[in-house]
Formats: structure tokens, sequence, C-alpha cells
């Protein structure tokens, strides 16, 4: 890999900005979130991040750029913080229900309503017309399929009878996207628990 010593290294032109991107990037996200990609526009966006037009394309590039970039970061984010989760002490059924709470708790969340989760929620609309969003939901899915099987694979006398760990792992990601389109549509945490539980159940031999 070819690098650049520090003294090749173009200078930067004007000054250094003064707003932290990855805050600007995440109340970008809440715009998108809240209002889906094609309802949002540049305006809400500025509004939102406290940034003119100018600033935003100079730091993110143009509305779609600015939106993949908040997908990337959200797919990056889940995939660390599922296996962090599903990599916990405990037994299988204990590190799964604690999963599916904590995402519940996400999904439940929002200052305009219950907001289930920004890439299911958003990014399959928008991967009917829009490849490079629907490669990244897929990439997505693809992720939460991996991770799940893992763990699932290392508990495999943990898992109910006649369940493999691909067909646990299916059931498990299905579990999450259907939590996150009921907490959008506004049901309640009570019924998106008994949900969850019911797919425990389903994974994990009895306790």
């Amino acid at each position: 890999m070819v690098q650049n010593n520090a003294g090749d290294a173009p200078r930067r032109r004007g000054r250094p900005r003064s707003f932290d991107e990855g805050e600007v990037l995440e109340k970008a996200r809440g715009v998108f979130w809240n209002l889906g990609y094609a309802a949002a526009s540049l305006d809400d966006i500025a509004e939102a991040t406290g940034l003119n037009r100018p600033s935003l394309y100079a730091a993110f590039g143009d509305k779609h750029a600015l939106y993949m970039r908040a997908l990337e970061h959200t797919r990056t984010g889940a995939r660390t913080a599922m296996t962090a989760m599903l990599g916990r002490e405990g037994t299988l059924r204990e590190v799964l229900s604690s999963l599916f709470d904590a995402a519940i708790g996400a999904y439940v969340a929002g200052e305009m309503g219950q907001r289930g989760c920004f890439i299911v929620g958003t990014a399959v609309t928008q991967a009917v017309n829009d490849p490079e969003a629907r490669a990244l939901a897929a990439a997505f899915v693809a992720d939460e399929d991996e991770v799940f099987r893992g763990r699932f694979a290392r508990a495999a006398n943990e898992l109910a009878g006649g369940i493999t760990p691909d067909a646990a792992a299916t059931i498990a990601t299905a579990t999450l996207h259907t939590l996150a389109i009921r907490a959008r549509t506004g049901e309640d945490r009570e019924g998106l628990q008994r949900v969850a539980r019911a797919a425990v159940d389903l994974i994990c031999a009895p306790s």
C-alpha cells in the first residue's frame, strides 16, 4: 500500500470545520428517520443540523450521499451492538431475550412517535428504485443473519429440537424486522414483548 508522508500531504484550503460531523450526521438521520428519504428536504436537514446548504454539500455531498452515509453509519453500529450483546455471558435464552428487549426499547423511541428501525423503516421503501439503498439494506439483513448464526452455532445444544443455527438465525432476524414494523405502526411495548417471547420460545430449548 502506498502511503503519503505528512510532508507530502496537500494543504487544505479554507477554515477548518467548526462542527462535529458525527453529531450532524445523527441529526440528519433523525430527519430521514421521521420523514422518510423522499419527504425529507435539504431545508429540513439544514434546520435540524444548524448548517446551511453549502456547508452540508461540502461535508457530505448531496442529499442522497448524506442519506447513504446515515444508512452505513447505522448498519455499522447495529452490527457492533448485536455482536456485543450476543457475546455476553448467560444462557442463549437470556442473551436472546435481552437483545430483543434492547431492540424494542430502541424501536419505541422517537420524539415524533415510535420509529422502529431506521434501515427497515426507510431503506426498504427507498430500495424499490434506488440500487445503492437496496444493496445496503440487503447487506444489513445479511449482517444480522451472520451474527445470529454465529451465536446459535456456538450454542447449538441450547436450540429447540429440530432447529438448526441457520433456521434460528432466519427466525431471529425476521423477529427483529417484525418488531420494527409493529413498533412503527404503534404497537405498544407489551405487545412487542409478546412477539419477542414467542420467538425466543420457538428458537430456544425449554429452560
